[in-house]
């Protein structure tokens, strides 16, 4: 049972080495050759079986069809008469194109399948569980250590002002009303006591 993460993948395919894929290249297409074009077909099973692909299965079933049709065509001229140069003419053409035509596109299509990735590629990377990694939640440090929270402090405190060493403190007058209201109580004091001394008199 797995947990999260991708499904366990199969191992790659062991990929054929470049020697052992060079050797066998060169063996179809010499056999190709040697064959003049009828074992072509030996090529492109070779190709469809690697690749896989339904283009490379439809070509080799072209490729026997113009093989067969060229060995009835060269299995039904007389044995007794000579080729005229029409016939010389489409069975060396029919040979020809079919030979250079299943050589070429092998080769194309084979290096092409190798050089790229592939199912026999190592290099293709295969996706691996994803790594864990635990998640920290981290916190302010006033809530971590349960202390106040601290209040920014500005930048550029302005100081204090200083006092002005040659000002002296002068107590401010007292308001003019409350000093007439004294000395008007001091005259009705007055008249009052000159008043009752006159009376005794």
């Amino acid at each position: 049972m797995h947990g999260y993460g991708y499904p366990p993948q199969q191992p790659p395919t062991s990929r054929p080495s470049s020697g052992t894929i060079t050797t066998l290249r060169a063996i179809f297409v010499v056999l190709t050759v040697l064959s003049c074009g009828f074992l072509g077909w030996v090529a492109m099973l070779r190709l469809a079986v690697v690749t896989r692909k339904p283009r490379d299965w439809w070509l080799l079933a072209v490729t026997v069809l113009l093989t067969i049709g060229l060995f009835a065509f060269f299995a039904g001229l007389p044995e007794e008469e000579e080729m005229t140069d029409a016939q010389a003419l489409i069975g060396m053409g029919w040979l020809i194109v079919n030979l250079a035509g299943v050589i070429t596109y092998y080769l194309i299509m084979e290096t092409r399948h190798f050089a790229g990735p592939g199912p026999y590629d190592t290099r293709t990377p295969v996706p691996g569980p994803a790594p864990y990694r635990p998640v920290v939640h981290q916190h302010p440090p006033a809530q971590v250590q349960n202390q106040p929270p601290v209040r920014p402090q500005a930048q550029h405190p302005t100081p204090p002002p200083t006092p002005n060493p040659y000002t002296f403190e002068t107590t401010p007058p007292k308001p003019a009303p409350q000093r007439l209201d004294q000395v008007r109580a001091e005259l009705d004091e007055l008249s009052d006591y000159l008043r009752k001394e006159g009376e005794g008199r």
